[in-house]
């Protein structure tokens, strides 16, 4: 009888978390401490739909047979830095035509001034001047779509990302406004253990796949060798002492990184290296992200090796995608005032 008052508490439903990351080629240190990883400690808290936007990379001109190998090679990447396809959605992008179908009926729903005032769109213009296409100035709209289709209550971002979440929240607000309660209004969230990655060449650029010197990027499946030969290459200053500072940005960023990596304070490591030379830093910080990256790249090499089953992944996961979304779409079809 002591049991017959006590109250049964039904489980906290998990908050949805969207996010998305491009198959532009091989992806780099920088996605991986700045966002993957936090993917797969995401998984225990969230209820997690991840997206390999496929979309996405053809604002930009891509050699069809290289995007078809980048496309499986990021897939199995992602599964391989530890995201449970058990637990969370992984899908390809492409596969679930929802989105482009729900992109096209929202651009009617957002403004040219807010797209105008898109600074990814500038310095992407800046760099294809000989491609500045529609694609390139409305994908905003398809990122805001990727996310307004699963009802996500988060969208993990980094500091140069918020831009995206403002107008994924303008887009959703005005088409409530009209229509009702549609959409859920996500929020943008920046990670605690993200770090923001820069280019071992250009410490003051963020690290990116597309860099022309292969030096300034260190690729997540580069051999330990190529790795510490990065690293050892790194561009540093004249100071010869490892403490993070003003005008000191090469340090800075390979403080972040073995920082990222080892859970080590800026105080810890500057009290760690006190006394040393950047050569024996870089060797430390090169040798973190050879260990840290080896069981990655140790279980890409048996995924990649098993294309029958990362189908098996994609396949499944595009079919729950597909039906996840597709309620979204036809109840914004509807209020728009198509006949289903």
């Amino acid at each position: 009888m002591e049991n017959e008052n006590k109250t049964i508490e039904t489980p906290k439903k998990k908050e949805i978390v969207f996010s998305a990351i491009q198959p532009s080629g091989t992806i780099t240190l920088g996605n991986y401490l700045g966002a993957l990883r936090n993917w797969v400690t995401m998984q225990e808290e969230y209820d997690c739909i991840y997206s390999l936007a496929d979309l996405h990379t053809i604002t930009v001109r891509q050699n069809p047979a290289q995007m078809r190998k980048n496309i499986i090679e990021a897939y199995a990447s992602v599964i391989a830095c530890g995201i449970d396809i058990e637990k969370s959605l992984f899908f390809i992008q492409s596969h679930v035509h929802t989105h482009a179908e729900l992109s096209w009926i929202l651009s009617c729903y957002t403004q040219f001034g807010e797209l105008s005032r898109m600074t990814q769109f500038k310095d992407k213009s800046a760099k294809h001047a000989d491609n500045i296409n529609a694609g390139l100035f409305t994908y905003p709209v398809l990122m805001a779509c990727d996310i307004l289709l699963y009802q996500a209550d988060k969208v993990p971002v980094g500091a140069d990302q918020k831009q995206h979440i403002e107008i994924t929240r303008n887009i959703a607000e005005r088409f409530n406004g009209l229509y009702g309660n549609v959409f859920k209004i996500p929020d943008g969230f920046i990670p605690k253990n993200g770090a923001r990655i820069m280019s071992l060449q250009d410490p003051t650029r963020k690290m990116s796949k597309s860099d022309e010197n292969v030096n300034g990027c260190v690729h997540m499946l580069d051999t330990p060798e190529v790795i510490m030969k990065k690293f050892k290459r790194a561009i540093t200053d004249s100071e010869a002492c490892v403490r993070y500072g003003e005008g000191k940005d090469g340090i800075n960023n390979l403080m972040a990184i073995y920082s990222a990596i080892t859970g080590l304070s800026y105080e810890q490591i500057e009290h760690d290296f006190d006394g040393k030379g950047y050569g024996d830093f870089k060797t430390a910080v090169g040798e973190a992200v050879v260990e840290e990256l080896r069981p990655i790249r140790e279980r890409y090499e048996k995924l990649i090796k098993d294309k029958a089953y990362l189908e098996e992944c994609y396949r499944k996961a595009d079919e729950i995608a597909l039906k996840i979304s597709s309620r979204t779409l036809s109840k914004t079809m509807k209020k728009v005032g198509f006949i289903l």
